[in-house]
């Protein structure tokens, strides 16, 4: 794998970093916490090129479909104002953020940070040609975004060290990842992004 020179019309996305898919969390995905780290790391090589970063949220309201008790797949998780639907702690954005919030409205549902929100609109205006990604899930909201960006002509790089499976059938995460490749996304890791190396020593 080649290293990935960043570039103006480059955008970061940070999918859904929050307290209730992390360690402790309603929804806890194995292993979630170890992203965190190396996708510091890219923001802080996107954020010393003044490139842009998003950050997705699920924001859910209480009696979303996805929950359990309206006959979805999920515990209740990420509910609007609560604390597991805050971002980590842990989890460094720069003060410019853009934030996305998704799957808010009761009766809908949305893997993809592009449906139901204006994340497209948002990248258009600042020039956003391809989308580098990384976070929570690999097979759920990572996979879904990628897909809509690949059918709105983004091109798209997956960081394969910053994403997590929930793996509710074995090897969905690594299904997810082939999908993604045959789609036309890149995978790579976050030290292949130019300025991670610099960072990784330094932190």
């Amino acid at each position: 794998m080649r290293p990935l020179t960043l570039a103006q019309g480059d955008a970061l996305i940070v999918t859904d970093i929050q307290n209730d898919f992390l360690p402790g969390g309603t929804l806890a995905v194995p292993d979630a916490d170890q992203v965190i780290l190396p996708l510091n790391q890219a923001v802080q090589a996107f954020a010393s090129q003044g490139l842009p970063v998003f950050a997705t949220r699920d924001w859910h309201p209480e009696n979303h479909c996805s929950f359990y008790q309206q006959g979805g797949p999920w515990p209740p998780h990420c509910v609007a104002g609560t604390f597991g639907a805050e971002f980590s702690s842990v989890l460094l954005l720069p003060s410019d953020v853009e934030l996305v919030s998704k799957a808010t409205q009761p009766d809908q549902e949305a893997y993809s940070s592009f449906r139901g929100t204006d994340l497209d609109e948002r990248l258009r205006a600042r020039g956003v040609t391809r989308i580098i990604i990384g976070g929570l899930t690999t097979e759920y909201c990572v996979l879904n975004t990628v897909r809509d960006a690949v059918q709105r002509g983004y091109k798209v790089v997956v960081l394969m060290d910053t994403v997590r499976a929930v793996d509710v059938h074995p090897e969905d995460g690594s299904t997810a990842l082939a999908e993604m490749q045959k789609l036309g996304a890149t995978l790579i890791t976050s030290r292949m992004l130019s300025g991670t190396q610099r960072l990784a020593r330094a932190s």
